[in-house]
């Protein structure tokens, strides 16, 4: 695999989510503005607890797939860096132009660094198991509430948007494996 294909498929899923992110905001308008960056930490944990316990149960009882699990941590982190940007707003205080123009704006960004990481780690992802994936995103979150917890203060750590950043990248990783029908 090269780093081309690596950077049309992640475009794909990207495509794909942003879409979907797109579509609710006509729907529901910015009300997730409202939500502050913990909120939005909160929000990202159900979801990947969620897939975590259907991994190791196989029963869902609610009906929506894994992969949709995935697609809402990718809006829910594109959110979520947003957020830690402008701060949390209020119901509707961002148009639907505004909200999709920094979405890409930060999705863009975690893109260039999960290139340079894909680089210096040759695409290591590709050969994870997706339970794998799952738990690097809940590591990834502990570590955030944890960072939330102490005000945001980190000794020798990277910062919530870091995390934030590769959790994003780490969901779009397994959206390719299930779109690759190589998910394991």
């Amino acid at each position: 695999m090269g780093a081309e294909k690596t950077s049309g498929q992640y475009d794909e899923v990207i495509e794909h989510c942003q879409a979907i992110f797109n579509k609710k905001m006509v729907d529901y308008g910015s009300s997730w503005r409202i939500f502050r960056p913990s909120s939005l930490t909160d929000q990202i944990f159900i979801k990947a607890q969620r897939i975590r316990t259907i991994q190791e149960t196989g029963a869902n009882k609610v009906g929506d797939n894994i992969e949709s699990e995935f697609m809402s941590i990718v809006n829910y982190a594109a959110m979520a860096l947003i957020q830690l940007e402008l701060g949390a707003g209020e119901d509707n205080d961002l148009s639907a132009d505004d909200a999709a123009r920094l979405y890409s704006k930060h999705v863009a960004s975690t893109k260039k660094l999960m290139m340079d990481k894909n680089h210096d780690y040759g695409e290591a992802w590709r050969d994870m198991r997706i339970s794998s994936l799952t738990d690097l995103i809940l590591v990834k979150l502990l570590r955030i509430k944890q960072i939330e917890n102490n005000d945001g203060a980190t000794l020798i750590s990277e910062g919530v948007d870091a995390n934030y950043q590769d959790i994003l990248n780490y969901a779009v990783f397994a959206l390719i494996r299930f779109a690759e029908g190589t998910a394991a």
